[in-house]
């Protein structure tokens, strides 16, 4: 049976005269409630974005200013609702077909839908999309989709019928066409290279979606316009046919507070990453706050068990005991911001409770320290054998409020013996650190991913590798077994015993202390007084189809 979940979506709607006053936990009926009068056509949207977007081929769209313009730009085969995360029909006119043991997937597709250059998008077409991102393409340097297990190929029965195949079972296939990383592209989108999706060829993207990419000034801003004729939204959505506003102003801005004042100053009408500290100033301004759960992995240490310092569990266990996350949330966060009580959100898929392993305990982490053979020196610092227990941490660019969680970690952890290290640098040296563990050992991450995969796409030596689990250089693995147990998740049948699998995860990880949950990992929008119908996909990226102006 499928876990009860918690609302997603928390929308905080203040005037200026009750700015004091927190409407939290609205669901979507409850925001239409909330908009004045009828919906209005037309209007451009500011939308301050805090990176610039690195790529736009639709597997790497799990980076989110890559996500937000492809879920903008692109249909899918079917609709993961955001409130419910039930699959919807989309492009496919019904839900798909499925035979006993999950290896083959027919899917009948809604007809009339076309590319935003006239192109059919037929079942041909999704075979193209379908095996490209399932089979990857090294020579054009495009890599396999991560929400596509086992895949084999894909035909086409008839101009408006395509059959999928899979090597073995793929149960969370038909959740994986819902995605972002499984957006419909042109045939002539899916034949550029890697180079053909990178920034500055934002305009030659072809998706079929209600926008396209009108104008692109590299790395700063670029322009989504409503593409007339648009007819094919999600069945379910109370609004059809084009967008509603004419067009998105992307403007690309680093700085939070530059981001709060533009906003508060009426100047810009979304912006996305509202951090902790200047939420109450949005709020304070008469404008809205809305808070969308990612509905995955929480924002964790991942802990690289093959270091040499990592290897005992009784480290591990020490490094968990010895941070307070709760002072965590109250000096950096906000009520947006959950302490996270597994590896995985309250509303994710597979959910279970773990968080009595998660507890605080200063003096315990002292006494594992001592039993593991590591003393504190003159300075505090524990040593063994001559080396000081030192471990660098990760600075998560796109996580709020990662540099300062980090400095946090370094006052809590001294106080037991543990120096940390923070790794900084711009977001290619980050990536490039985090495949090395002699560079960082504590991997601070999280994805936002609405299906029981997750937890294998996150883990798994054959996807993310968090842990460095597998060896690339020999192929070897750490942890087998948690491979075995990934492997389990992605493979079961049923929705219930692909929950008792994913539980069996978080089980083992918890008990081999690999991760520690920090908290429910949100994405934090604020929005002007004049929008109205401003909502997110299933794990929060920004969806502006149905968005209109108050104005």
């Amino acid at each position: 049976m499928r876990p009860q979940r918690r609302n997603r979506l928390l929308a905080v709607v203040l005037s200026a005269a009750t700015a004091s006053t927190l409407l939290a936990g609205c669901s979507a009926a409850d925001q239409s409630a909330q908009a004045v009068g009828e919906p209005k056509s037309g209007g451009t949207v500011t939308y301050l974005e805090p990176q610039a977007f690195s790529g736009l081929y639709p597997p790497a769209a799990g980076f989110y200013p890559n996500g937000s313009i492809v879920n903008n730009l692109t249909d899918r085969l079917l609709y993961q609702n955001p409130e419910t995360l039930e699959l919807e029909p989309w492009i496919a006119s019904a839900l798909p077909a499925v035979n006993a043991d999950a290896t083959e997937y027919t899917f009948r597709l809604r007809e009339g839908v076309t590319y935003s250059d006239g192109t059919p998008l037929d079942a041909a077409n999704v075979v193209k999309n379908f095996d490209l991102y399932g089979k990857g393409d090294k020579q054009r340097k495009l890599t396999v989709s991560e929400a596509l297990n086992n895949y084999d190929h894909a035909e086409a029965v008839d101009e408006h019928t395509v059959r999928f195949h899979f090597s073995a079972p793929a149960p969370g296939f038909a959740q994986a066409t819902s995605t972002i990383n499984s957006g419909l592209l042109s045939n002539a989108t899916l034949d550029r290279d890697s180079e053909g999706f990178a920034p500055g060829q934002a305009k030659q993207i072809v998706g079929s979606g209600p926008f396209v990419v009108t104008d692109e000034q590299l790395n700063t801003e670029y322009t989504l316009t409503a593409r007339e004729g648009y007819d094919w939204a999600p069945p379910s959505l109370a609004h059809q046919g084009r967008a509603r506003i004419d067009a998105v102003k992307v403007v690309v801005t680093p700085e939070s507070s530059i981001r709060v004042g533009t906003l508060v100053a009426g100047q810009a009408d979304v912006a996305r990453q509202i951090d902790p500290p200047d939420e109450a100033q949005v709020t304070g301004a008469g404008q809205s706050l809305h808070v969308a759960s990612t509905n995955g992995i929480d924002n964790a240490l991942q802990f690289r068990f093959r270091d040499r310092r990592l290897s005992d569990i009784r480290v591990r266990q020490a490094l968990i005991a010895g941070v307070d996350r709760q002072q965590i949330l109250d000096q950096l966060y906000t009520a947006s911001y959950p302490l996270a009580t597994s590896p995985l959100a309250k509303s994710a898929l597979g959910y279970k409770d773990e968080s009595a392993a998660y507890r605080y305990d200063r003096q315990r982490a002292r006494d594992l320290l001592d039993e593991a053979g590591w003393h504190v020196g003159d300075d505090g610092i524990r040593t063994k054998d001559g080396e000081r227990l030192t471990l660098t941490v990760n600075h998560a660019i796109p996580l709020p409020r990662s540099k300062e969680l980090v400095t946090i970690l370094q006052e809590q952890l001294k106080e037991v013996g543990v120096e940390v290290r923070l790794f900084q640098g711009d977001q290619a040296a980050q990536n490039a650190a985090a495949l090395d563990q002699d560079t960082v050992q504590v991997y601070h991450q999280m994805v936002g991913r609405a299906d029981y995969d997750v937890i294998k796409s996150q883990y798994s030596g054959d996807n993310r590798n968090v842990f460095l689990n597998l060896d690339k250089t020999d192929g070897s693995y750490g942890d087998p077994h948690l491979e075995e147990l990934l492997h389990a998740v992605a493979s079961r049948p049923s929705a219930e015993e692909r929950q008792r699998a994913s539980e069996a995860v978080q089980d083992y990880v918890t008990e081999q202390a690999y991760v520690l949950p920090i908290y429910e990992e949100p994405l934090v929008y604020g929005t002007s007084s004049a929008v109205q119908g401003f909502d997110t996909e299933s794990v929060g990226r920004p969806s502006f189809y149905s968005l209109w102006l108050n104005r």
